[in-house]
């Protein structure tokens, strides 16, 4: 008897029982979806949609092939960042979700990329990363960024450990004949507490690492604590001196950074400056854009200094110290201060740096983060030329102790390559 010829079951009679069509209505229907969400990307990109920044942060840079088997780890968030269409998707998903359901979409938790785990507080709950909002809505409109509730209850680095490296930082750098100064920019939440929910998810550990966070940081020389110039702002102009929608403090968290810094290396410096108020701005808010949505504007007041009382050397600059280090050397006079000043910032200095120039002369800001390249080597050398080191951080990145300035690593390459270069 000869064997039959094998058919698909596409090939069979309808009346069969194995019968399957190849395409069924929803096969089809899948396909055209499948097709549609990976070509849609690819033809956005052809006709030049580019993906900008939008979440509050750069986007992430391709991974080097010097960083070893992280290449591969890092090969993912950075193809998320540079999905075409992708800020487009975040704010319909949020539509929808506004629209049917009333709350913002769940776009994941603040800190999904940590590869560390967090340390157990004594006595205190600790909700799951994934429980934390990338933003939390608070009273009256008011916005809070995720990671300054998360990072607190998902410290990699107690308190006390934070200021043990910083202090291995800190001598190393003194020990090469330089001066060493760290500002922290505090947190909205910190000083803008009055318009948080009255209970939120991680509260209980928020407030308890945060107070044990400032009451050691306040015992450090060198660690200027902005809170009490930031909360005379606060008085001098009856209104908070951070955005409702916004991260970031306004010109007067620059222009207080840069008085502190300032008397901090030479005492009595700012004791001829005049500040003035100047024009008016405003922004685009940068915490909506994390939930998905679109609009919302943050206003502000920029400030002239007059470091001799007389004559106003504050003017625009460049911020974008994030693509390369940025030197400024306009500044001259008396008020100023002239010796070679080497900063490593974060985003709080953009607000900063018109203040920074017109009173420092030699001044160059790097982005904090550039130690990540090569665990702190180019840095270190960066600053070889510097007098003076000032390292600007954000209250949320220091208090999770997972700053890439407390890394041993970094801190070492950056010390070593300094006391090679001594400053006598």
């Amino acid at each position: 008897m000869s064997k039959l010829p094998e058919l698909h079951e596409s090939w069979l009679p309808k009346e069969h029982s194995l019968y399957r069509p190849r395409h069924g209505g929803k096969q089809r229907v899948a396909l055209i979806c499948a097709i549609v969400f990976l070509l849609l990307p690819v033809g956005a990109f052809a006709v030049g949609v580019r993906p900008g920044d939008f979440e509050n942060r750069k986007l992430t840079p391709f991974p080097s092939a010097s960083q070893g088997w992280s290449w591969f780890t890092q090969l993912s968030p950075w193809a998320t960042d540079h999905l075409p269409l992708r800020e487009q998707a975040i704010h319909a998903a949020d539509g929808v979700s506004q629209g049917i359901f009333g709350e913002p979409a769940p776009f994941g938790d603040s800190n999904q990329n940590s590869n560390n785990t967090p340390l157990p507080i004594a006595n205190v709950p600790v909700p799951p990363p994934n429980e934390f909002p990338n933003v939390l809505e608070g009273k009256d409109g008011w916005l809070y960024l995720g990671t300054e509730l998360a990072n607190p209850c998902e410290q990699t680095q107690s308190v006390d450990k934070i200021v043990a490296e910083l202090n291995r930082l800190r001598n190393g750098v003194v020990a090469s004949g330089r001066k060493f100064v760290v500002a922290i920019a505090p947190d909205k939440a910190t000083m803008v507490p009055q318009y948080l929910p009255d209970n939120y998810v991680g509260k209980a550990c928020h407030d308890a690492v945060t107070t044990a966070f400032w009451q050691a940081m306040t015992k450090v020389p060198y660690v200027l604590d902005l809170r009490g110039d930031l909360n005379a702002w606060i008085r001098q102009l009856g209104a908070p001196v951070y955005g409702p929608q916004d991260a970031h403090w306004s010109d007067e968290g620059g222009v207080t950074m840069t008085r502190r810094i300032a008397e901090a290396l030479q005492p009595g410096i700012s004791r001829t400056w005049k500040i003035e108020p100047a024009s008016s701005w405003q922004v685009p808010a940068d915490l909506p854009p994390l939930m998905g949505r679109s609009g919302g504007e943050t206003n502000g007041r920029y400030y002239s200094i007059l470091p001799n009382g007389t004559f106003n050397q504050t003017q625009t600059v460049d911020t974008n110290y994030a693509a390369q280090p940025l030197h400024y050397n306009s500044a001259f006079g008396p008020g100023t201060y002239g010796a070679p000043v080497g900063m490593l910032a974060d985003s709080f200095t953009i607000r900063s740096a018109r203040y920074l120039a017109s009173v420092f002369g030699n001044l160059t800001i790097d982005e904090a983060t550039a130690v990540d390249q090569d665990h702190g080597a180019s840095v270190g050398q960066q600053l070889v030329g510097d007098r003076v080191v000032v390292v600007e951080v954000a209250q949320r990145t220091l208090v999770s102790g997972g700053d890439s300035l407390l890394d041993s690593d970094v801190e070492s390459a950056i010390i070593s390559t300094l006391a090679a270069h001594p400053v006598h």
